[in-house]
């Protein structure tokens, strides 16, 4: 049984409308001195196997498919 982890972000140049409230909205609370904030998802997946070759081909097709929009979007996937 193998865990992985999927990062996606926006690729840089991608405008990024809810990172930039967020932004806004941790100065409002006081934390002063972040710039450039960038928002993402991250999912956790258990995968029924041992074969750590075969899971990362499946989870890049997993990006490639759904978890990502690839066009606007980079992805980053760490198994364990």
């Amino acid at each position: 049984m193998l865990k992985a982890r999927v990062i996606v972000t926006l690729k840089n140049g991608v405008l990024d409308p809810q990172g930039k409230a967020i932004e806004g909205a941790l100065g409002g609370l006081g934390f002063e001195g972040v710039d450039h904030v960038r928002q993402g998802k991250v999912f956790d997946l258990q995968l029924d196997t041992e074969d750590r070759a075969a899971a990362e081909t499946q989870l890049k097709a997993m990006c490639e498919k759904l978890l990502a929009n690839t066009v606007i979007e980079d992805y980053i996937i760490n198994v364990t």
